[in-house]
């Protein structure tokens, strides 16, 4: 029979202690990334890429979105956490602490994940100088240059797409098709370019993709389950670009704008005419935005010049994106990631997605020169 005079003596199990002495060296990791350049560089090829590997290797074959279900489940998780609590741990003030440490190791881990897996990607050497790109300041001239080559590549590409009178065009093929021939693309690159890492994985269709679109997020890679994760509510020409980028992340290249360049290097690899055609559009979207702000009437002459049919196709996109441009999700989403982008050394927050400019001028300089 319980004696219910005597009260459990709570401990700290094992495991809890030894995953604050793994945080304890994974902080001190952390600070030699920010302060060494080649350490980081050295763990972001030799030890990252083992854990990302394995990550991906070891939800690759979920039919599903972890991650996505893992969210789902929040309200559960916490319920059951509280009730977990109350049932074992509520007895005494040193039973509660001792429950308050085992959940805190639980976030430890996550942060174990993130140092050993994805962090050093953020403060190893630049995508410019390992391609070895003169990324200066770029004039109006420069980015309507670029501009005229890149939608010269969306009009090759352009000519064999079946496009909807909607306006938009029509992927012609499934996800995991998609995902073959990036997969594809990406060994090619990796043959030119030895800091990206090179194995199978997909990209995961996330099934609550509408209610995603209000936070304005496209795709989104998770590092603790090591998933590349994709919004597919969002028009067809988009998709094979964001999936490049996560799978860029996926693959170690953390910083927003780089992932970005890499999506698009990745598309032009592609022997496929709709993936190259929504890497050279997506890209070609980038600078056109910049080019609008330098010079208004040179983006106005390339602009103008683009087939019917792709004016159309963004004409097709402003209209989606009307219905999800002004709410209250997409804020929170945008000062979290915001947030966490500057957490990591991007001082341009979100704005580091637009940088990608920066690189695409600077990869057509070097072409032309």
């Amino acid at each position: 029979m319980k004696n219910m005079g005597l009260k459990t003596k709570h401990k700290l199990p094992l495991a809890c202690k030894i995953i604050y002495l793994l945080t304890a060296v994974s902080i001190g990791i952390y600070i030699a990334f920010m302060n060494i350049t080649p350490f980081a560089d050295w763990f972001n090829r030799t030890v990252s890429p083992v854990g990302r590997a394995a990550l991906a290797y070891l939800t690759n074959w979920i039919p599903f979105s972890l991650t996505e279900l893992l969210l789902i489940l929040i309200p559960l998780w916490l319920v059951l956490l509280c009730v977990i609590g109350y049932r074992n741990f509520c007895d005494s003030w040193r039973g509660l602490l001792t429950y308050v440490g085992i959940l805190l190791s639980g976030v430890c881990v996550v942060l174990i994940i993130f140092v050993w897996n994805f962090a050093a990607g953020y403060y190893g050497t630049t995508l410019d100088k390992k391609l070895e790109l003169d990324r200066t300041a770029v004039s109006a001239d420069e980015l309507y240059t670029t501009a005229e080559i890149l939608a010269e590549e969306v009009k090759r590409a352009e000519q064999e797409i079946l496009f909807l009178e909607s306006g938009e065009s029509v992927m012609p093929y499934s996800y995991a098709e998609m995902n073959d021939k990036l997969l594809i693309a990406y060994e090619r690159l990796c043959e030119k370019y030895s800091f990206i890492d090179s194995f199978s994985s997909s990209v995961k269709p996330v099934m609550l993709s509408e209610p995603m679109s209000y936070t304005h997020i496209t795709g989104v890679y998770t590092f603790f389950t090591g998933e590349a994760n994709i919004n597919v509510n969002f028009p067809d020409y988009t998709i094979p670009y964001t999936a490049a980028h996560e799978l860029a992340h996926q693959r170690g290249i953390a910083r927003e704008d780089e992932a970005n360049f890499v999506a698009f290097l990745v598309c032009a690899e592609s022997d496929d005419l709709y993936i190259r055609y929504s890497g050279y559009l997506n890209t070609y979207e980038y600078v056109v935005s910049a080019l609008a702000s330098a010079n208004r009437e040179l983006y106005k002459k390339t602009y103008s010049a683009l087939p019917a049919t792709v004016r159309a196709e963004e004409a097709a996109y402003s209209k989606f994106f009307q219905k999800y441009k002004e709410n209250v999700a997409a804020s929170v989403s945008q000062t979290v990631n915001n947030s966490y982008l500057q957490s990591q050394g991007a001082t341009a927050g979100t704005k580091s997605y637009n940088m990608v400019v920066d690189l695409a001028v600077a990869f057509y300089r070097a072409s032309t020169e």
